[in-house]
């Protein structure tokens, strides 16, 4: 632990501050949150944490606001162990239906779980007893700069534009026993919304009697102490509205050519196409990610076609963090888990039907007949039509961890995600109203040795340039032409 640690060590770091000078770019006005072309309500609750909801966003070009989500939430997650001597087997926590992440959520502190110009929310939240409890600053809210948004040097003339990227961020950080999760709902400019996951907290162990091995199963991450292999499989239920209640989600997978070089279709062999396999059904929509294919999925809406393209509008799922779920099918963990076998399932809307594993998932077992107790694999056995709609996408993703001796005592945060990204939704860039970078409206950067000896003579052996900003204006590299 870091009191632990000499002393010597905690002055290599010098403070970052991060400041607004004007203040933050959202606003508030109760639960319902704007920022820059967004807006959407923020919700809490004991099981699934924060819950986004009625999710829009004002199109500069068509000069209307345009709904992109009804719901967004963390619904489910399960984290199974791989050994499988007993007691072992049976931890497999689903810390979202058995525990509640709302439940586990710390009160998150200024300049320690968040850094900047923060707005927090409370949460209330109901006790095991039924008691009402208050969660203070579960939710933070802030913004940070995040690198570059668009930039373009014109060999022509050398004239340069360059633009930074910013996201909101809404977050939410959980103690599940031994493990902490810290969860960042991001948007950014150009309309992407990213969920990103980071692990850290303490490895689940146990001490090894001397005739046992760690090995195929767990790492002796110390001196008789094993951490055993294991999974965290995460499930998004994205309820979507891409520019209308009615979707339909189409598979997109990059493919070569099928005609043969020298033939008229492809003369040099070089053609690729995305392939696009429509869901019809939701038995059809049961699919896993394909790396040799880039996998990814369009959200689409059949009835709105993008003036540009001539193709439908669509939010893209890029969902490349995605494992499958590693117990053998018919385990009793992979039953009580169906969700996490597979990267997506696309059912339609059902009023009441959220948890993909079940409502109480300590007594599901599946089954129409108990339709409290159903989970995803019963909703998509009815098999019914998923095609300009109003559907619900369950999205899984997450890791596959097997320990490691820098993960012990205390582990260094791994994220993990999944990415919602406008794909013909807008007919142009849509962050083209955000002002080129320049000197003067940055106040905060400056040279990092400026003061110093070895910057002066740096500065003083450089070869002269232009002396315009290169955010915007005229480039420091020659003009080609």
């Amino acid at each position: 632990m870091p009191e632990f640690v000499r002393d010597g060590y905690m002055n290599r770091l010098k403070p970052i501050d991060i400041t607004q000078p004007e203040g933050v770019s959202f606003r508030m006005r109760g639960n319902e949150l704007s920022w820059a072309n967004f807006r959407m309500h923020v919700g809490f609750n004991y099981r699934e944490g924060i819950v986004l909801s009625d999710i829009r966003v004002d199109d500069d070009e068509q000069g209307r606001e345009r709904t992109l989500f009804n719901r967004l939430s963390v619904v489910e997650m399960v984290v199974p162990y791989g050994d499988p001597n007993p007691p072992h087997h049976r931890k497999h926590a689903f810390d979202v239906g058995e525990y509640g992440t709302g439940l586990m959520t710390n009160s998150l502190k200024l300049g320690c779980d968040c850094k900047g110009a923060i707005h927090y929310l409370d949460a209330v939240v109901a006790t095991v007893s039924g008691e009402a409890a208050l969660i203070q600053n579960a939710i933070c809210i802030h913004e940070e700069d995040n690198g570059l948004l668009y930039k373009h040097t014109d060999y022509r003339d050398g004239s340069v534009i360059s633009a930074r990227d910013r996201k909101l961020i809404l977050s939410q950080i959980i103690t599940a026993a031994n493990y902490e999760y810290a969860f960042y709902h991001i948007f950014s400019l150009d309309g992407t919304y990213k969920l990103e996951i980071k692990l850290t907290g303490q490895l689940n162990t146990y001490c090894m009697h001397p005739s046992e091995t760690a090995a195929p199963y767990g790492t002796e991450v110390a001196h008789r102490v094993n951490a055993h292999n294991h999974q965290h499989i995460f499930s998004l239920r994205v309820d979507p509205a891409v520019d209308g209640p009615n979707n339909t989600v189409v598979q997109s997978d990059a493919v070569a050519s099928e005609h043969p070089t020298g033939s008229p279709e492809n003369p040099y062999g070089n053609g690729f196409y995305a392939k696009k396999t429509p869901f019809r059904t939701a038995k059809e929509s049961v699919a896993d990610y394909c790396h040799e294919t880039s996998r990814t999925w369009d959200i689409t809406n059949p009835s709105s076609i993008n003036s540009a393209s001539h193709k439908p509008v669509a939010y893209k799922i890029l969902n490349n963090n995605c494992p499958r779920l590693l117990a053998h099918a018919d385990s009793k963990l992979a039953k009580r888990a169906h969700f996490a076998r597979h990267a997506l399932f696309v059912t339609p809307y059902r009023d009441y039907e959220l948890f993909p594993a079940g409502d109480y998932v300590c007594q599901s077992t599946g089954g129409l007949d108990h339709p409290h107790n159903s989970t995803v694999a019963d909703w998509v056995a009815r098999d019914e039509s998923i095609d300009n709609t109003d559907i619900v996408c369950y999205v899984q993703f997450g890791l596959t961890h097997f320990p490691r001796t820098e993960d012990f005592p205390i582990m260094p945060a791994e994220p993990v995600g999944v990415m919602l990204r406008a794909s013909n939704f807008f007919t142009r860039n849509p962050a083209l109203w955000v002002p080129p970078s320049t000197v003067s409206v940055d106040r905060s950067s400056r040279n990092a040795f400026a003061d110093s000896k070895q910057q002066q003579e740096a500065s003083a052996a450089a070869v002269q340039g232009p002396t315009k900003s290169c955010c915007a204006g005229e480039s420091r590299i020659g003009s080609k032409l």
